[in-house]
């Protein structure tokens, strides 16, 4: 798994690219903070090689927590900036800090 970053230096958004190698999945989405835990809107498209991959806009100066959903189940993020605990789910989340 990995999250790249692009800033843009003529707006306040950075261009968070997420790539989950996921072969066997028929499909994967991200949820966290940034899209209200809802995956309707971020499923990632899976691409020829077997890799799931997907950009979004979010906004500079944040901190979002996220999970990947493979199939129906929470995935976290291998290379996430930082972890946090959620009592709501009962375990850590990613964090991707912008």
């Amino acid at each position: 798994m990995a999250i790249t970053k692009q800033y843009l230096k003529t707006k306040p958004i950075c261009k968070v690219t997420f790539t989950v190698p996921a072969k066997e999945a028929k499909k994967v989405t991200v949820v966290g903070d940034f899209n209200n835990w809802e995956g309707e809107k971020s499923t990632l498209k899976k691409l020829k090689n077997g890799t799931f991959k997907g950009t979004f806009d979010l906004p500079k100066e944040n901190a979002f927590e996220f999970k990947y959903i493979i199939d129906g189940d929470y995935v976290n993020e291998s290379e996430a900036d930082r972890y946090q605990w959620n009592d709501y789910a009962g375990s850590e989340n990613a964090v991707l800090e912008l």
